[in-house]
């Protein structure tokens, strides 16, 4: 009996484990809210809070203690870590396959022209600032080669469908929006031109030290929605798609730009590829001047929990 009990204990430790999560609207973080909205995160000994915080800001709400994890892209870890957040990536979340990309007027026959052009993007030190960076230099130009205007992803794409701006950075289910309206604009470029947007989750140090249960069981909850995505399609679009206001068949439209990565997937990830894009988008964001020296990439992950 005493054997049992202690055997349980861990488990009645994890049930009353809080956590508060920082993510958006994208659709490669949806597992996450299917993983709370389903129980799967409940069932795992976790009660979770998901927040709706701008990518902009979301390190912030990191600094404050107001979240405590959080889903963004691997370089965006490498600028918080840069400029003084201290956190460490757990798990892979999805990879873009054209989920992200660039939209410009009709007229704009390649990235190059858009030289002295307004271009929509969110702020220097998220991800879509450095899609717009990373499009440019692999174009011959550089951010100080055009305007850029400060929008979110979603007011970015309809802005651009409005009629403001020569072109825009987006995502899905964003960039959906301007497939559909030809006369608008176009896609001029997505990361299926040029893969270089995958999204990772990760904690404060200090909340993994003291939870090294409940970070297994984010990620073990997070492999689980995945494996109840490929099992129930449907019921798994309609409701990762209700909590971004689309259809569950809106929802696996946008779902088909992307790869949510399993567990396989994580561990090979974090075996080289991980390595390599975090030191070429490091150098990337010290040219651009968003973070001033990189940080130790081997400090800024822990993989102990893809077991």
């Amino acid at each position: 009996m005493a054997v049992a009990a202690l055997a349980a204990a861990p488990v009645a430790m994890a049930q009353e484990t809080k956590v508060a999560i920082g993510i958006s609207g994208w659709t490669g973080f949806a597992p996450l809210t299917l993983a709370k909205e389903t129980g799967i995160f409940k069932k795992n000994g976790l009660d979770v809070t998901i927040k709706k915080v701008p990518q902009a800001s979301r390190h912030l709400a990191i600094g404050s203690g107001d979240i405590q994890c959080a889903a963004t892209t691997v370089e965006t870890w490498v600028v918080w870590n840069a400029n003084g957040i201290a956190t460490k990536q757990i798990f892979q979340l999805d990879k873009s396959y054209g989920a992200d990309g660039m939209v410009v007027r009709n007229d704009v026959q390649k990235i190059a022209d858009l030289k002295g052009k307004k271009v929509a993007a969110s702020a220097p030190g998220t991800a879509p600032y450095f899609t717009l960076a990373w499009f440019l230099k692999k174009n011959g130009l550089s951010v100080k080669d055009v305007t850029v205007v400060n929008m979110e992803p979603g007011p970015a794409a309809q802005a651009f469908i409005a009629g403001q701006n020569d072109a825009a950075m987006t995502y899905e289910p964003y960039l959906s929006s301007v497939r559909a309206a030809p006369q608008a604009g176009k896609i001029i470029a997505t990361t299926l031109d040029y893969p270089m947007i995958m999204d990772t989750f990760g904690c404060t140090p200090k909340f993994l030290d003291d939870n090294p249960k409940a970070a297994k069981a984010l990620a073990d909850s997070y492999f689980e929605a995945v494996a109840m995505i490929a099992k129930e399609p449907a019921k798994a679009y309609e409701v990762m798609g209700a909590d971004v206001r689309q259809t569950g068949e809106q929802f696996a439209g946008s779902a088909k730009y992307l790869r949510w990565q399993d567990r396989a997937a994580n561990q090979k990830f974090f075996t080289g590829e991980f390595q390599a894009f975090s030191r070429e988008a490091a150098a990337l964001l010290q040219e651009i001047g968003i973070i001033k020296q990189a940080p130790d990439i081997a400090a800024i992950v822990d993989t102990r929990f893809l077991q």
